[in-house]
């Protein structure tokens, strides 16, 4: 992710997946301010995420887990699933995709607000089982890549079919995991 991201380190309009986003670019105004918010603020997430289950941190570092935690809720909340959802309205592959992004960045939103809700009312395994979910969908930045590169050296989809499926394979299959560790913890 480190490595994509950083193909847009000079905010240039026409890098890497922005080239096919070029009407939307020209034709409106807010598109390239939400893309590169979401580019930016959504892999902070990954890193902030990933140290919040390591019961090392949870344990010896209380403080460092907490800190963490509110980068992670923050990054979400204010910059990386409200702008996931406006450049998910404009998704390619139609309606299929921009439905899948759209409810992806919705469902982001409410999980992590759900986790800190939950946290500050003291039920601390719910608030963990939001943060599962939550966390689940943080990787979908992960793993819509991991399928597109599955789906394509075995299959050789059309492009368009390939981003309406991977636009819900990429979240999906995260949260259905995330539900059986939940169920697996009661």
């Amino acid at each position: 992710m480190g490595e994509i991201t950083w193909r847009y380190r000079n905010f240039e309009l026409d890098t890497s997946f922005l080239q096919i986003k070029q009407t939307e670019i020209t034709q409106i105004s807010w598109y390239k301010y939400a893309f590169y918010i979401h580019v930016i603020f959504a892999v902070l997430a990954l890193p902030a995420g990933f140290t919040q289950f390591n019961k090392t941190i949870l344990k010896t570092f209380p403080g460092l887990h907490k800190t963490l935690g509110y980068l992670y809720v923050v990054v979400i909340l204010f910059f990386a699933a409200p702008s996931g959802f406006l450049i998910g309205m404009k998704a390619n592959g139609g309606l299929v995709a921009q439905v899948a992004f759209t409810l992806l960045a919705v469902s982001w939103f409410y999980y992590t607000l759900q986790a800190v809700l939950k946290a500050k009312n003291g039920d601390f395994k719910a608030h963990k089982n939001f943060m599962i979910r939550s966390f689940a969908l943080t990787c979908s930045a992960l793993t819509l890549r991991y399928w597109k590169v599955i789906l394509v050296y075995f299959f050789h989809p059309n492009p368009m079919d390939l981003y309406q499926l991977i636009a819900w394979l990429g979240w999906i299959p995260n949260l259905l995991l995330a539900e059986w560790i939940i169920n697996q913890n009661k």
